[in-house]
């Protein structure tokens, strides 16, 4: 219960004792969109029996009937309206609310997180609303200007190339040390630029160099090419040429050849 409060009510939307970085006048917006929210939007659905006038009234939220005496969940900010238990729950994650704790909009009913998030943008990184005038917006989130850096070395990333791991951004440098794929054949990092080749969870730099037959050296972008012991071979003449008391090989197949990441 707790866990899901803080998930659905989270306090840094309400109370700038949790936002201690804020600026003086973001401090002043959130005090009064944090009011404004409580006046206009905040309720606790009262949970009874379906009285007499609402018999075969319809759920809000499915459809189905409710008949005189089955639980429901009333909103007073929604009028003479019932839920079942079970439907009263956010429009937007679908969660059951926490203590029936809402906020409307539009005659829907939300959790603190999904309505506030109506109307601000929420930092990826520190999970605080938005309220200066600019953000950086990127694989459709938002961050601070300031929250927008590598999630390796902390370097800021405004203007800068990147590459998404993991959900979060990575600078360039960082990525071809630590995450970057090395090439089967010459071992270097396959960096964030460079158009990359794959073939049964191995890589390699596209370029001919590197992908290319491991006796004739042909190019093998694009073309047939049949594997043995994991190295790579324009044809079966070159894969038995290498290893003259071997059959048959491994596979045959066409690799997968790759631009750099879309993330970058």
């Amino acid at each position: 219960r707790a866990r899901a409060l803080l998930q659905q009510l989270p306090p840094q939307d309400c109370d700038e004792r949790y936002c201690p970085d804020l600026a003086e006048e973001e401090r002043r917006q959130l005090q009064a969109f944090s009011a404004r929210r409580r006046r206009e939007a905040l309720g606790q659905g009262l949970a009874c029996p379906v009285p007499g006038p609402c018999h075969g009234c319809p759920c809000k939220k499915c459809g189905r009937k409710l008949n005189k005496g089955d639980p429901g969940i009333s909103a007073s900010r929604l009028g003479d309206q019932f839920w079942h238990p079970s439907c009263f729950s956010c429009h937007f994650c679908h969660q059951p609310l926490v203590d029936l704790i809402y906020f409307q909009q539009d005659g829907r009913i939300y959790c603190g997180r999904h309505h506030a998030e109506l109307f601000r943008p929420r930092c990826a990184s520190c999970d605080q609303l938005i309220f200066m005038e600019e953000c950086i917006e990127a694989e459709g989130r938002r961050w601070h200007l300031e929250h927008f850096c590598c999630l390796e070395c902390d370097v800021p990333l405004r203007g800068q190339r990147y590459v998404m791991k993991s959900g979060r951004p990575c600078c360039r440098g960082c990525f071809e040390s630590l995450f970057a794929e090395p090439c089967q054949a010459c071992g270097d990092p396959i960096g964030v630029d460079s158009e990359e080749a794959t073939h049964q969870g191995l890589h390699w730099h596209a370029r001919a160099a590197c992908f290319c037959c491991s006796l004739c050296r042909k190019p093998l972008h694009g073309q047939p090419l049949t594997s043995r012991r994991g190295r790579l071979f324009c044809s079966e003449t070159c894969s038995l040429g290498q290893d003259a008391s071997s059959t048959a090989s491994d596979s045959s197949d066409s690799a997968i050849a790759s631009a750099p990441s879309p993330d970058s």
